[in-house]
């Protein structure tokens, strides 16, 4: 299991200066976040693999964010993330398609996102609507030989699978944000490996608190100063034969987040070493 962290890409101009911070940091491996589809070009895509040659980056997965408002919240969240809100649904089928086809150029195969609070009613008329969305980009995505994650947060396990059944394809994959399960109220991340476990192919390395209201989500930590068992995730991946990539993600900005990376990345690889012996 490598350990890497999220690179946000916002702006080509300082794309270069992130890759050094991330060699600097100890880092070979990232995931490439971006929510602005206009920067999906082929010039793009030529600097970024440029970029990577230069300094010995893999990027594991690309995180593709889409057009359109987004809460994140239990209210406005509802109407507003990924493709369960039938208004934005067709621009993010594209943005997702767009983004997946960029990705494709990068050399990346796993394209992930947030899907939004899947209906947990298989009846209810927009779970069957959504999952016609799902399945639009995901069958995009198989003919570039790709794989298309669902982030954890906004869906129970069981929904998820519920989702996969529908959509029917067999490249649906899970990104496993550790604390979203816990932020959202969802799940237990260890014990969610029990539903989802074979089909996870990335994660993101998060701790957080439980909700402690019914309007906003728990309070995102420090890695090891939250509810995330993270012995028993690892220990769970490894048992399901994972030799992936663990990402990880602090939602804060500016030198204390750097100082939480790197005391987080050693958190971790001593918890590695002992669950896989390195």
């Amino acid at each position: 299991m490598k350990i890497g962290t999220l690179v946000v890409f916002d702006n080509v101009d300082t794309l270069e200066t992130k890759f050094q911070k991330l060699v600097e940091c100890g880092f070979d491996n990232c995931q490439l976040n971006c929510w602005i589809p206009s920067l999906f070009t082929d010039e793009n895509a030529e600097f970024i693999n440029g970029l990577c040659k230069k300094y010995g980056i893999k990027i594991s997965a690309f995180w593709c964010g889409w057009e359109g408002p987004c809460v994140w919240d239990f209210y406005e969240g509802q109407i507003t993330i990924g493709l369960v809100p039938a208004e934005f649904r067709q621009v993010r089928i594209k943005n997702l398609c767009d983004g997946a086809d960029f990705a494709k150029k990068l050399g990346v195969i796993d394209v992930a996102t947030h899907m939004g609070y899947i209906p947990e009613n298989p009846l209810d008329e927009n779970f069957n609507t959504f999952c016609v969305a799902v399945r639009t980009v995901a069958q995009h995505l198989k003919k570039n030989g790709q794989y298309l994650l669902f982030e954890t947060g906004q869906e129970t396990p069981v929904t998820m699978m519920r989702c996969f059944e529908k959509v029917g394809t067999d490249n649906l994959g899970v990104n496993l944000d550790t604390a979203n399960l816990i932020l959202y109220g969802k799940a237990n991340p260890v014990d969610s490996l029990d539903v989802f476990g074979k089909y996870v192919r990335n994660l993101h390395a998060k701790d957080g608190l439980y909700p402690t209201g019914g309007k906003f989500l728990g309070a995102e930590t420090k890695i090891g100063e939250g509810k995330v068992d993270f012995r028993g995730v690892i220990s769970g991946l490894h048992k399901l034969g994972y030799a992936g990539y663990i990402t990880i993600e602090r939602e804060i900005e500016g030198e204390q987040q750097i100082a939480d990376i790197m005391e987080s990345k050693e958190y971790l690889q001593n918890i590695i070493n002992e669950v896989y012996g390195g």
